[in-house]
């Protein structure tokens, strides 16, 4: 009997998953699967689990949260020499990489997913010696996503992140940045930069033409625009992804350096969690290096193999 090592955080999102919990494990064991059950207790308490579940024997780990949750998990499956896959139940306010990987926002589907789907081997963000799955970015609203309480966003959801990021519209700074990619030097004032391997950012932000398995991740930057009128019109660029405003910059790559030339430190997100505030920032792509779970790979975008 295959063994899964299920990690749950019951406050993700609206905390709905808490009511469907009995279910979900309801699926698993009539799929033919052992489950054990842990329901997060810290912030860093699902990066230990998971490298646990990865280092005991379990043949899956499924997650039940949010992104940030996610990204708990593929931290200690990455620092575990066996990479066990991950099956992922969305339940948090966005669940932008859940999207990507076409997982079914019903917890339900979702968990029948994670039980009798195919792993397909995915790209994983390297950021200064941890890992992201979907997202490292700095800039303007990038604090919304860890400042923006739990409470707060169990009862608003999404619309929560958004609110927050209306109040900010006039505190907009722009940062003296240096970014190094390959041959590449671009030095600028930037108010939004992000490194990204997904169909969405924010449930916002939709990207085009990414491949979740290529090697390659997307680099957006957003150069300081003269004045409010301006600052309209990039934006409004952003959300529609055309990457040919002025004030837009946009390439992929599998490794790029961002270094703040400012006395003062910003913080960068991370899969929607903090961070940090280093100075020089090293990001890089692990090419194939997680095997997560999904319905029907033919209708993801992979590489051909």
């Amino acid at each position: 009997m295959e063994k899964i090592y299920f990690i749950v955080n019951l406050v993700a999102g609206k905390a709905v998953i808490s009511k469907k919990l009995g279910k979900i494990i309801d699926e698993f064991v009539k799929d033919g699967y052992e489950v054990t059950v842990h329901t997060t207790q810290s912030s860093d308490d699902a990066v230990e689990q998971a490298a646990y579940a990865c280092e005991n024997g379990f043949d899956k780990l499924v997650v039940a949260g949010g992104d940030g949750t996610l990204s708990q998990c593929l931290q200690g499956v990455m620092d575990s020499e066996r990479k066990i896959p991950i099956g992922y139940i969305p339940a948090g306010s966005t669940n932008d990489f859940a999207k990507s990987l076409g997982i079914p926002s019903d917890k339900m589907k979702a968990a029948e997913v994670a039980a009798i789907g195919e792993p397909v081997l995915c790209d994983v963000g390297g950021f200064n010696g941890r890992y992201f799955s979907y997202v490292a970015a700095f800039g303007a609203f990038t604090n919304i996503t860890y400042e923006t309480s739990q409470r707060v966003k169990n009862v608003f959801g999404h619309a929560a992140y958004i609110a927050d990021g209306a109040t900010q519209l006039g505190s907009i700074k722009a940062k003296p940045m240096r970014i190094e990619s390959g041959d590449t030097v671009i030095e600028g004032d930037f108010i939004y930069g992000m490194v990204t391997n997904t169909a969405s950012v924010a449930g916002m932000i939709k990207m085009k033409d990414f491949m979740l398995n290529d090697g390659a991740f997307e680099v957006t930057l957003v150069r300081k625009p003269q004045n409010p009128a301006e600052l309209g019109k990039t934006a409004l660029s952003l959300l529609k992804n055309d990457m040919t405003d002025k004030n837009i910059i946009f390439f992929r790559t599998d490794n790029v350096t961002i270094t703040n030339l400012s006395d003062e430190p910003f913080s960068w997100t991370r899969d929607g969690e903090y961070g940090g505030e280093e100075v020089v920032n090293r990001i890089c792509c692990h090419k194939k290096a997680v095997p997560f779970i999904v319905n029907n790979k033919d209708g993801l975008p992979l590489e051909k193999e």
